[in-house]
């Protein structure tokens, strides 16, 4: 029997599938890497992320344009930062 991690997780994981292989890859790292430890604050801030289009998640991501939201944009830092 799965925990309710584990059932969040799974949701989470397909809710990261964004058609974008480098959102794919960036946001499964966080999952894995970093989403169990991650305090409610953190966790809240990366379900904004992904309620947002892709096209400005891309940008964002890749450092094309700035996030106007600070706390998104120092999560998206961070997970920049995760070692592949």
């Amino acid at each position: 029997m799965q925990t309710e991690d584990e059932i969040l997780l799974k949701k989470l994981r397909w809710r990261c599938r964004r058609g974008m292989r480098e959102l794919d890859q960036l946001f499964g790292r966080y999952l894995d890497r970093r989403w169990l430890q991650a305090p409610a604050e953190e966790r809240a801030v990366f379900l904004q992320l992904l309620e947002t289009e892709d096209d400005k998640l891309w940008r964002w991501s890749m450092g094309y344009e700035a996030c106007p939201d600070a706390p998104q944009a120092e999560l998206l830092s961070y997970i920049r930062s995760l070692p592949v």
